[in-house]
Order: C-alpha cells, then structure tokens, then sequence
C-alpha cells in the first residue's frame, strides 16, 4: 500500500513540473488516501499484535 502511495506521488510530482495540475491534484489525492490506509492498516496491525502478545 505504501508503495502505491509513492508511486501515485512520483506520478504527481513529474505532472507538476510539466504544468499538468489537473493530473497532479488527483494523483496527490490518490496518493494521500493510499497513505492514510496503510497508515489505518498499520496501526490496527500493531495494535493486534501487542493484544496477542499479552
């Protein structure tokens, strides 16, 4: 999930430079919501484990 988040990142970064702001709006938001689900993901995945654990 993460690296789909930097890719979608990547992809906006090199619209930006060629003035695609169109492309490069959505791809960021791509990007943003992609981060924010692993970081969700994350979370609950550590919160399991520390819950097993015990």
């Amino acid at each position: 999930m993460l690296s789909w988040a930097l890719a979608f990142l990547v992809i906006a970064l090199i619209a930006a430079v060629f003035g695609f702001g169109g492309v490069a709006s959505t791809a960021v938001g791509f990007a943003q919501i992609c981060f924010f689900v692993f970081l969700v993901l994350f979370v609950v995945s550590a919160l399991f484990h520390v819950v097993r654990r015990r």
